[in-house]
């Protein structure tokens, strides 16, 4: 016999799905995790039995099949529905009940602020299981495109360029009219007239979105997804999509923390981090993060919330002063906090009224408080059109977030190797999630649900993970572990309002006694 014989698909074989999924198969662990959830607690919305009709399913069963869908790359309603027919693993772990693609993809719709807190407790997990230090933190951020085309995606400029066509196309149409109404040429004049027409219908149409343009006070409106946006992906690549923002811990690279935006990265870093700090449960951290994140209001929020940040300086983009030398640029001149003076580098001090001014910007996160600092020795000064071409002279405004902006600068400078880290903790995810498993775009509409599928996707990275270092059987052995403490802590939390109530109840019987 030269080839390996199969088995009769007639023969009869007595087995259970139990003995075709093996110990260290990660079925077993969804499993565990999911069986542990207080679905009620984490604000998952269940479906009520009704007195007529069939049963519903255990919401249990919908995120088992989502968690085991995402970590094999299938996430489609449909394919998750086919998967339960004919995966032997998805069969164990559903104990063969196979749900409808409709009621799937409800699930994932309705529960995206549940599953965003899914993804918090399972990190409050990893940090139970010593597998998150919460030191060091490098944050970035990744675009995922929304299902919103660039046709669909309007801001003024393309409303204006629309509307000249539609003008000089009219105009065209109206000619050529004209000139087959002389040669009477009625087949023709039909055929232009209804072009003409159709030209009015989108003439209401660009209206109507520049009146919805202008309501919104937004700078670009789209109209298949209302929340998605015209993002810079890279270099001058643009795309209508969402930003993903991921907050990675150095120690075995897990996201501790994560929110989805739709704007880019230069007013995002404080809630990244703040977030991350909440999550952890941290008094402070250092955070590692990339030059578009640069931002004074974000690094002063940071400082006030007791998070140090390494984040890259920019480059030096031109002076706002025309004709200034790069040795007379702003960075050359000292700063003594003490007198709150700035010294040139021809050794004359700058000094301020102490008068506060308010720069505003397209946006109100953009608009900042700052003072200005000048000096009378500029109208003497030898070097003067070096320095400045202002007839006053030189004139420095000091921003109102200056202060965190110099120390961020100071440790960048002193903290190189350490910087250096942070593509190595947080570019390899997005890799994964992008590259490998192909979740590069989003199938869902709106902000909100948009954040609660990436929420999904990185506790389902995280879980792959944790499996790869623990593998799945000690795994479970540290979630039956938290999961005891974690109930032991709720009961203290019961007993300790229950006394307090009593206590309360106490006081009040006394006064009335009183």
């Amino acid at each position: 016999m030269q080839h390996i014989q199969g088995i009769s698909r007639h023969q009869l074989q007595v087995c259970s799905l139990e003995d075709k999924i093996s110990v260290d198969n990660s079925v077993r662990f969804i499993d565990a995790f999911v069986n542990y959830i207080d679905f009620e607690k984490l604000g998952f919305k269940s479906k009520v039995l009704k007195t007529e009709g069939r049963p519903s399913f255990a919401t249990a069963i919908f995120l088992k099949l989502y968690l085991y869908g995402y970590l094999n790359g299938v996430r489609s309603s449909r394919r998750l529905e086919k998967e339960c027919f004919r995966n032997i693993e998805m069969q164990w772990l559903l104990e063969d009940i196979r749900p409808n693609y409709h009621s799937i993809a409800d699930f994932r719709k309705d529960n995206p602020k549940a599953l965003k807190q899914l993804f918090k407790l399972f990190v409050s997990f990893l940090k139970n299981a010593d597998l998150i230090a919460g030191a060091t933190i490098a944050i970035d951020g990744t675009k995922s495109r929304a299902y919103n085309s660039k046709k669909a995606n309007y801001n003024q400029k393309k409303i204006d360029k629309h509307k000249e066509y539609i003008e000089a196309k009219s105009q065209e149409y109206l000619d050529q009219l004209a000139q087959n109404d002389i040669q009477e040429n009625p087949v023709a004049i039909k055929n232009i007239q209804k072009k003409i027409e159709r030209l009015k219908q989108n003439t209401i149409k660009y209206e109507l979105l520049e009146e919805e343009l202008k309501s919104s006070k937004e700078p670009q409106i789209s109209t298949t997804d209302a929340d998605a946006r015209a993002l810079l992906v890279q270099g001058q690549v643009v795309e209508v999509s969402y930003n993903i923002q991921a907050a990675v811990d150095s120690k075995h690279n897990f996201v501790v923390a994560t929110h989805t935006i739709n704007r880019n990265d230069k007013n995002a870093l404080a809630a990244i981090a703040i977030e991350a700090k909440e999550n952890l449960n941290l008094e402070t951290y250092t955070a590692l993060v990339d030059k578009g994140y640069h931002n004074g209001r974000e690094l002063d929020a940071c400082k006030q919330n007791n998070i140090i940040t390494i984040v890259a300086v920019p480059e030096q983009g031109k002076s706002n002063e025309n004709g200034t030398q790069p040795e007379y640029l702003v960075s050359k001149f000292s700063y003594d906090k003490a007198i709150n003076t700035y010294t040139c580098p021809q050794g004359q001090i700058l000094s301020t009224t102490g008068s506060w001014h308010k720069k505003t910007g397209r946006t109100a996160e953009s608009g900042y408080s700052f003072q200005k600092y000048r000096t009378p020795a500029c109208k003497t000064c030898p070097v003067k059109d070096l320095c400045t071409s202002r007839k006053g002279g030189r004139e420095i405004d000091r921003s109102q977030y200056a202060d965190a902006v110099e120390e961020n600068h100071q440790r960048y400078k002193e903290n190189a190797q350490l910087y250096r880290k942070r593509q190595e903790i947080n570019e390899h995810i997005f890799g994964t999630i992008k590259r490998k498993w192909g979740y590069n775009y989003t199938d869902l509409i709106g902000l909100e649900k948009v954040n609660g599928e990436h929420s999904l996707i990185m506790l389902v990275y995280n879980i792959k993970r944790s499996i790869n270092i623990l593998g799945v059987p000690e795994l479970i052995a540290k979630l039956k572990a938290w999961n005891s403490s974690y109930k032991r802590k709720d009961l203290f939390l019961l007993k300790t309002t229950c006394l307090k109530l009593k206590l309360a109840y106490f006081f009040y019987q006394t006064k009335l006694a009183a």
